[in-house]
């Protein structure tokens, strides 16, 4: 139950609606608090007080102005994404629906918006039906108040929004975003021992084993262990077939259950309920996926359109930065057992030879002709070798070192000029001497 609540909050930090649909709560909240404050406050100074003609222009004016850079924001925010998406990585954009400044600039203004509307009704003139003019002066201040805010606000948001496309910018936040997941989902590592990966553990089960199926489609967002343990019945065994950032299809396996359930229907449900799939794929128990968005951003850079390696050699830095943390921590036990007897194992457990695939598998292969990619990449291979150095990790060490092998065999094959071949054979050299 807490990791599917932790899922849905991570929905809705990234919702552009979420936190401007409470800004308008507030705004309703505060315009009717304010009303009240002025039905009882009396001897206000002169100067603050104004006429009714005055109060409802103010209030229109504030109204009108922060509605305009509502759409101004929305605007620069759609703008941002959808420059993101073409030059660095659809897969960036998701991040971008998290920043929590952006949303709070829209709050502002929308709330200042609603709140000059609840104001703006109440001021009447005495020609009106109640015959007494009503002029709320603290209601009206406050309103002129929030209208500087939600001005100085938007000048700091396009100033953001500027600095936001910065592509340093945006690998550092995937790169701490990919970092704290790793923190979160994969313990510290053990101090003098080569993480267990599980590769060898028996995760086979009898003949017979029953086969839960997907019921939907999806992206595989989080599975909560301990609910799927619960619900199996005392003393069954579980094959997991699926993890978080999988693609699920209708009907394929999501895991095998041995001996058969008793009463398989319920046994599925409940099973189901434990996995979280939707329509796109995050970051919730996927620490693939920041190694996914940064190696997605090195490719883009290298395509014909772009050809930025620059911007190439920034994301292989970051990718380095990503698999060093996560080549120090253990990945997550391949067997769990439950209180009743209940075992599951977790045989599709993303592995550290997996991470080093993903991280530099398609960028070597996209680099093959661009020897200056190639020193990068030997460079970035060689410093993450290093920080494990402390550690015992001849697992990822030898993943790392074969990345470096195939980097200079592509390179080898490569139609380039002597020169640069002779570049990529000098810096492999220089890093592996042995």
């Amino acid at each position: 139950m807490l990791s599917r609540l932790q899922a849905y909050g991570d929905r809705l930090r990234s919702s552009l609606f979420f936190v401007p649909m409470l800004c308008v709560l507030a705004g309703i909240v505060v315009g009717e608090a304010m009303l009240y404050v002025d039905a009882l406050v009396e001897g206000i100074d002169p100067r603050l007080t104004a006429t009714v003609d005055s109060a409802r222009t103010v209030l229109t004016t504030v109204a009108g102005a922060t509605l305009t850079f509502a759409g101004i924001a929305f605007s620069v925010s759609l703008l941002l994404i959808s420059l993101a998406s073409s030059q660095f990585s659809p897969r960036v954009v998701h991040g971008m629906f998290r920043d929590p400044f952006n949303k709070r600039v829209m709050g502002l203004v929308i709330g200042t918006f609603t709140y000059c509307l609840v104001v703006l009704r109440a001021v009447r003139s005495s020609l009106e039906e109640t015959g007494d003019a009503v002029v709320p002066s603290v209601s009206i201040l406050l309103a002129v108040v929030l209208g500087i805010a939600s001005i100085l606000a938007i000048v700091a948001f396009i100033n953001h929004a500027a600095h936001s496309m910065d592509v340093s910018k945006i690998l550092h936040r995937v790169t701490e975003e990919a970092l704290s997941q790793a923190r979160a989902a994969w313990p510290d590592p053990e101090p003098e021992s080569d993480p267990p990966v599980g590769t060898d553990e028996d995760t086979t089960l009898p003949v017979g084993a029953a086969a839960v199926r997907f019921d939907g489609y999806g992206w595989v967002q989080n599975v909560d262990y301990e609910q799927l343990l619960a619900a199996l019945p005392s003393g069954t065994t579980a094959r997991l077939e699926t993890f978080a950032g999988q693609y699920a299809i209708q009907h394929t396996p999501l895991c095998h259950l041995f001996p058969p359930a008793p009463d398989p229907e319920a046994v599925a449900t409940a099973v189901r309920a434990a996995v979280l799939v939707g329509e796109t794929r995050t970051l919730q128990q996927d620490v693939a996926y920041g190694v996914r968005q940064l190696s997605d951003v090195a490719l883009k850079a290298m395509s014909p359109g772009i050809n930025d390696p620059t911007t190439a050699h920034d994301a292989i830095s970051h990718l380095g930065t990503v698999l060093s943390d996560l080549l120090r921590r253990r990945p997550p036990a391949r067997r769990l057992a439950g209180a009743d007897g209940q075992v599951l194992l977790v045989p599709e457990a993303t592995t550290h030879d997996q991470l080093v695939g993903l991280a530099f598998d398609e960028v070597r292969i996209a680099s093959a002709d661009q020897p200056t990619v190639l020193i990068y990449l030997l460079d970035v291979l060689h410093q993450v070798e290093q920080s494990l150095t402390d550690l015992v990790r001849p697992g990822a060490v030898a993943s790392l070192r074969r990345q470096a092998s195939m980097i200079r065999e592509i390179n080898e094959q490569a139609d380039v000029l002597e020169p640069d071949r002779q570049r990529v054979r000098a810096a492999f050299a220089r890093r592996y001497p042995d």
